[in-house]
């Protein structure tokens, strides 16, 4: 594999950051450095990685030549807008922002920067959704129609008391956190349709009790005290062509865990565990005797965040031109929007594309 010669920081030194330095190093990317607020994620950050550490980011961006954003969502903004504005390369974890608004003003940020950019939906580098992506693309399932996407854990609220859980600096809960993953891969798997419309319950049943049982998480549980967004989601969204989407996202919910999704075509169906990766292909015949097929693909598994640096990365060295990742991720956040809107509003959303 050729060395991969550009210049990388990283903005936001939390799991999430360091998890990328890693894939970074791996890949022989040269690690500039890292930049947070956080004096300790600082100094974290320099012993693990022998990298330089700043406290501001306009210093940090002085020395580099792309840059991958992993703060809370409330502050992708300030940090993405600024890399555009000195034409810098961007890969911004998702979401795009905390709010439509936001998401709004990156997006217009990047298509006047000559910076190449890329959104964090990792989850599309996966050997699992390659195999299903090149079967659409082959007509093998014909028409896809519906999908079926569902992100749901039973008990695994991010540490009630942290950012996650903070509607000023998320933005939401479950849904813009894992649900942001669902509808990227629904409407990739798609290509994309048209919007018409969603409607959509959100809800906030489990973390603000005090009765919660806290297993495990990313961060320590310190009660239900500055919890207020969803911890659960159901939707549905009607897309052009009458292609639709059902959604159920939870990080909290009385239900085992799954993250089945199923994508339904005319000719054949994929049924596929987002974490997992297992894969079965079902269809029905009638040459010979009617009959249905079930067939199992196994395949292994890949390190989808690497695969996701290294096509960023790619991207930048073929000089391509590509602003379908932002406008897809603006297309999601509306989507993410549109559903609070229409809990809210307790009736079916138009959404304006």
């Amino acid at each position: 594999m050729d060395r991969i010669d550009i210049k990388t920081g990283i903005v936001g030194l939390g799991n999430i950051g360091q998890y990328h330095a890693e894939r970074l190093v791996e890949l022989g990317v040269p690690l500039v450095g890292g930049m947070d607020v956080a004096s300790e994620a600082r100094s974290r950050f320099a012993r693990r990685y022998d990298a330089d550490v700043y406290e501001d980011h306009h210093k940090l961006y002085d020395d580099v030549d792309a840059i991958i954003i992993t703060t809370p969502n409330k502050y992708h903004e300030q940090y993405a807008v600024d890399a555009f504005e000195r034409d810098l390369h961007v890969l911004l974890e998702k979401p795009l922002a905390h709010s439509i608004e936001s998401a709004t003003r990156i997006a217009d940020a990047a298509a006047k920067s000559d910076g190449h950019s890329m959104v964090g939906f990792n989850n599309r580098f996966s050997n699992t959704v390659r195999i299903i992506r090149n079967r659409i693309d082959r007509g093998e399932l014909g028409e896809v129609t519906h999908i079926e996407a569902n992100y749901v854990r039973r008990r695994g609220i991010p540490g009630r008391g942290s950012w996650f859980t903070r509607r000023q600096i998320a933005g939401g809960g479950a849904l813009i956190d894992l649900g942001v993953h669902a509808i990227d891969l629904a409407l990739f798997l798609l290509d994309y349709p048209a919007i018409n419309e969603v409607t959509g319950v959100t809800r906030g049943e489990f973390g603000s009790s005090e009765e919660y049982a806290y297993l495990e998480m990313w961060g320590e549980d310190e009660g239900p005290t500055s919890f207020d967004v969803d911890d659960s989601a159901s939707a549905f969204v009607r897309c052009a062509g009458d292609q639709t989407i059902s959604l159920e996202v939870a990080w909290a919910t009385n239900r085992p865990a799954t993250h089945e999704f199923v994508v339904r075509g005319t000719k054949a169906a994929a049924r596929f565990d987002l974490l997992e990766g297992d894969l079965t292909f079902h269809s029905a015949s009638n040459v010979g005797p009617d009959h249905l097929e079930d067939t199992a693909i196994e395949t292994r598994q890949n390190d989808t965040h690497s695969d996701e640096q290294q096509a960023f990365f790619d991207r930048i060295r073929r000089g391509d031109v590509d602003d379908e990742s932002i406008l897809q991720a603006i297309t999601v956040q509306r989507v993410i929007d549109s559903i609070y809107r229409s809990s809210e509003a307790g009736h079916t959303i138009s959404v304006d594309e």
